[in-house]
């Protein structure tokens, strides 16, 4: 009985995954530091949401470490660069522009993995890809009602 993967991934692929994992978990420390730092009325009125926002992040970096290790490679440990910002403002502004390089890194791994077969992990992605838009459009609102 072989312990070895049924779908094999390129490289490519597989590193890119690598790079969501990185991502995952340098937002979801962003984020959760922006729930504990941020203040004023405002800040207390959306905290929570950067707590909830942290949360689903974290849960993206498990999901795509189990379909990575199920690929044959170990996920990376390491956080991309981790920047938290100053005040309200300055936090959504760096939290839209993190989401946006999400969303185009996810479009580009779910065209990656539809040409090399791997529906799976592409359709894994297409659910994610669906809640970093959500992030965005959070981010976006809330930027704009400063």
């Amino acid at each position: 009985m072989s312990l070895e993967p049924v779908v094999k991934a390129s490289d490519k692929l597989k590193e890119m995954l690598n790079e969501a994992i990185s991502r995952e978990l340098a937002v979801s420390v962003q984020y959760i530091w922006q729930h504990v730092q941020v203040m004023g009325v405002k800040g207390v009125a959306v905290k929570d949401l950067f707590k909830k926002v942290s949360i689903s992040e974290m849960k993206h970096a498990e999901a795509i470490a189990e379909r990575l290790w199920y690929l044959g490679a170990t996920p990376t440990t390491k956080p991309a660069p981790i920047i938290v910002g100053a005040g309200l403002k300055e936090f959504l502004e760096l939290d839209v522009k993190a989401e946006e390089e999400a969303i185009q890194l996810y479009r580009q791994i779910i065209e990656k993995a539809h040409k090399e077969a791997d529906f799976t992990t592409a359709r894994m992605f297409e659910g994610i890809l669906e809640e970093e838009e959500g992030h965005h459009d959070l981010f976006t609102t809330m930027l704009e009602e400063l």
